[in-house]
């Protein structure tokens, strides 16, 4: 999503600004700007549409000097992303930048150009500037005026301002999207989350919903929804800049595809009592064993993370799950049981359809538990318990590593239900336990298969449609491999359940449309395998990720096949995610796409 940085202190702030920028890449943009104060007081701006470099060469002609300053990568939803619609915008004295949606900035416009007020741009951020100018017109102080204007706002925002002729003024504002504050020396920062503001400072405070700020060079006051002056922690965020550099790869999502194993070993390690090897989650609060049912919801990788969940809590803790993506069962309100337990599954914590499920639960009288990479996120503030995942910062747009620590986290949370639900013996919970703890040793395994995979890649990048089927448990890995293939690569594709083939999608299959099989031998083998003879017959070229024994099975109906280490069936789904990841990322090189920023899409989707 959109991107805020912003600076107020003693030295040049727009190279500051510009690395902040810099930082906020992975979230996804089509343009940038930023505004400064002069030495006259005065908002001067320089903006261009599409990548920063854009921006960097258009600030060589137009330079800007001061030590105030705001900063924005805009990803567009009013308007079209042209360098007039690039943020920051300036009505009068006033310049913003703005993320997330103004929902009533029809209403505000139509009311802002009966007093004369003329729109330059088609966003609905400009919006804010014009209401933020009027009401210093009317004669209150920025303090004030700002107060007054997101009084007026409906919809989900951050917004950052700067005056003219208030040099030392930073005003920052939140309501449904998130901002930072940073903690420098003699001098205070704004960023949409913690990475923009690495390497600033590490002494950050995350603003709660509804608060604003007024900050100088050497003072913060936050005001909460209400005007009343409010405290909010300052916490120390271990994050470094070197954690978010490629480290000689070519793009994020290659360096965080050699992460898995470390992302899974760490969350793992979280969740293990070292003396017992025993899984060990946080006080919940609920009894496991009384709960009737579980709500499962997420969006995008994470949902098909939950649908794996699904499979295991019902299979081994026999505990019976609904699952919704978060659009949807936001507004599908269905029946709750009382005290009832949701599971809410997001990288950044701030999505905004499952920030938006977690509150209507809440409401609903259900305890929320929340898996996430990034615990001082706004959903990990409102929820109940926090299993938190150690994927650290995952920057390319396309989720790699924090999926498959979300299916560990989700694994650890199933044992430990199962054990508490008495569906699980001792035997049991050891073999399955061991099978975790054996899997960032797998994952590394897995890695070194990039040649074989690159053969796959290969065949694929030559398709204009790409089938991907599973069975079981790993039919939500079917669905994975098939969305990072249209993310990153533009081909379309489509996962199917294997057994569905003969229910429309084989209609499909000709030799010019790979099929995908994720055919583990100890997940329903017979009957893929009977499905992907079915395929054969019908000219279907077939591309299989198998074991050892699957592989001679599938001798002579497999044209390519890529073969993994032997795994427990329990965690065939984690392991497996990695190597349809990585075809995804070898299709997308032979392609020639932007890897870790592919078009139209968002790190961090905040509004809906």
């Amino acid at each position: 999503m959109c991107g805020i940085c912003g600076v107020v202190g003693h030295r040049p702030a727009t190279p500051i600004v510009f690395e902040g920028l810099r930082r906020l890449e992975y979230r996804g943009y089509d343009s940038a700007g930023i505004a400064t104060l002069d030495a006259q007081q005065r908002i001067t701006r320089c903006r261009a549409s599409g990548k920063l470099d854009n921006l960097a060469e258009a600030l060589k002609e137009t330079p800007l000097t001061g030590t105030t300053a705001i900063g924005h990568t805009r990803w567009a939803t009013h308007g079209a992303p042209t360098t007039n619609n690039a943020h920051p915008h300036k009505a009068g004295k006033v310049a913003i930048v703005h993320n997330g949606i103004i929902e009533n900035y029809a209403e505000l416009r139509q009311k802002l150009q009966k007093n004369g007020r003329e729109f330059k741009t088609e966003t609905d951020s400009e919006t804010v500037a014009h209401l933020l100018d009027e009401e210093l017109k009317r004669g209150l102080s920025p303090k004030d005026a700002a107060y007054a204007t997101i009084r007026q706002l409906e919809g989900a925002y951050a917004v950052a301002m700067i005056f003219e002729d208030h040099e030392g003024l930073l005003i920052g504002a939140r309501h449904g999207a998130p901002l930072a504050i940073g903690f420098g020396e003699g001098e205070m920062f704004l960023g949409s989350d913690s990475l923009a503001l690495a390497p600033l400072s590490q002494r950050i405070t995350y603003l709660d919903d509804g608060d604003w700020c007024v900050l100088h060079a050497d003072s913060v006051t936050i005001y909460d929804a209400t005007g009343s002056e409010v405290q909010r922690p300052v916490q120390t965020v271990a994050l470094t800049a070197g954690q978010i550099g490629k480290d000689g790869y070519r793009h994020f999502m290659e360096k965080e595809l050699h992460e898995h194993p470390v992302a899974i070993g760490q969350t793992l390690q979280r969740m293990m009592d070292p003396v017992t090897r025993r899984i060990t989650l946080p006080d919940m609060p609920f009894d496991p064993a009384d709960l009737p049912r579980a709500t499962i919801t997420a969006c995008g990788s994470a949902f098909y993370a939950g649908m794996v969940g699904r499979y295991w809590l019902e299979s081994l803790a026999r505990l019976p799950v609904d699952i919704d993506v978060a659009s949807e069962l936001r507004y599908r309100n269905p029946p709750q049981p009382n005290q009832g337990m949701a599971l809410l599954i997001s990288q950044s914590g701030e999505t905004a359809d499952t920030l938006g499920v977690l509150r209507a639960l809440k409401a609903e009288n259900q305890r929320i538990v929340s898996i996430l990479n990034v615990e001082q996120s706004t959903m990990g503030r409102e929820s109940d318990l926090v299993l938190g995942m150690v994927a650290g910062p995952e920057i390319s747009v396309a989720s790699t590593k924090a999926f498959t620590a979300q299916l560990s986290v989700l694994a650890a949370l199933t044992i430990t239900f199962a054990r508490k639900r008495g569906t699980l013996d001792e035997a049991q919970e050891q073999k399955l336990t061991q099978s975790l703890l054996d899997l960032p040793s797998h994952a590394a395994t897995v890695l070194g298969l990039f040649d074989a995979i690159r053969k796959m890649a290969r065949i694929i990048a030559q398709a204009r449609d790409v089938l991907y089927l599973g069975r079981g448990i790993c039919m939500p890995i079917a669905q994975e491999g098939a969305l990072k293939l249209k993310e990153i690569s533009y081909i379309h594709a489509e996962a199917y359940a294997a057994g569905e083939l003969k229910h429309g999608p084989i209609s499909l299959i000709d030799p010019s449309v790979p099929v995908v099989a994720i055919a583990p031998s100890t997940i329903l083998f017979e009957k893929m395998l009977s499905n992907l003879q079915e395929a054969k017959a019908r000219g279907g070229l077939i591309l299989a990720f198998t074991d050892a024994q699957g592989a001679k099975r599938l001798e002579g109906i497999a044209d390519h096949m890529v073969v993994l280490p032997d795994v427990d069936a329990f965690v065939a789904p984690i392991l497996y995610t990695i190597p349809v990841q990585i075809l995804a990322y070898e299709v997308a090189l032979l392609k020639g796409t932007d890897v870790d920023q592919p078009r139209n899409l968002a790190k961090s989707v905040t509004v809906e």
